[in-house]
């Protein structure tokens, strides 16, 4: 059972990480032929350009969710679901006001904001195990690409995105310090945690609201 539930995910995820790398593909391609600014953006965390993979996020978020719930893997109760991905992103928000604040300074903060960031994502999978389990798997076919690139890009010195270190940075100098800082800890954790909690709430919301309006089945009730 445990293998047959492993593939139908990693067949659910295969088409969207599939474009998902070719739209990360694109945008170091844009990047380092200095394309257009508005769609590039080569500024350290890119900066909302057009062309980047976390828009796909709640696209992804909901295909998963109606894909699963048309196959009768939906959540046992759809404001239960709501309500978990709702939870989760009220504790990613909290992680990420305590990340982005300049005023909180205190031991293991740092350690805080990821765990934070990460509680927020399990949060997700009572309310919907098999959404939380496709997001995840998305996540990281997502991310564990752009973290190769990102310890290339660095080492390197493109000028991307990848590669530029916030202005306000003040952490180790060292290459494996500031890769593990702003490029493994980043992707693998606050982004994947992103990909859960977003992708779970835009899919939880539509996929109720779509079996809200669904036609009822005339044989259901004979």
């Amino acid at each position: 059972m445990a293998d047959n539930s492993r593939s139908s995910v990693l067949r659910l995820v295969l088409v969207p990480s599939l474009i998902t790398l070719a739209v990360t593909i694109v945008r170091l391609a844009g990047e380092l032929q200095n394309w257009s600014p508005v769609l590039f953006r080569r500024s350290a965390g890119g900066g909302g350009a057009i062309v980047g993979i976390v828009w796909l996020v709640p696209v992804f978020g909901i295909y998963f969710a109606l894909k699963l719930s048309g196959g009768a893997e939906g959540p046992s109760s759809a404001a239960k679901s709501i309500g978990f991905a709702l939870l989760g992103l009220i504790v990613l928000v909290i992680g990420g006001a305590v990340g982005f604040s300049a005023s909180v300074h205190f031991p293991g903060k740092y350690a805080l904001i990821y765990i934070l960031m990460a509680a927020g994502a399990a949060l997700v999978f009572p309310g919907w195990p098999e959404l939380w389990r496709a997001l995840v798997a998305y996540a990281y076919a997502a991310r564990i690409p752009v973290a190769l690139v990102m310890f290339f890009a660095m080492r390197g010195r493109w000028g991307t995105h990848y590669d530029a270190l916030p202005p306000q940075y003040a952490g180790l100098a060292g290459f494996w310090q500031q890769y593990l800082r702003m490029a493994v800890l980043p992707q693998l954790i606050l982004w994947v945690s992103f990909t859960i909690v977003v992708g779970a709430l835009f899919g939880t919301v539509v996929a109720a609201i779509a079996r809200a309006v669904r036609p009822a089945d005339p044989d259901a009730s004979e």
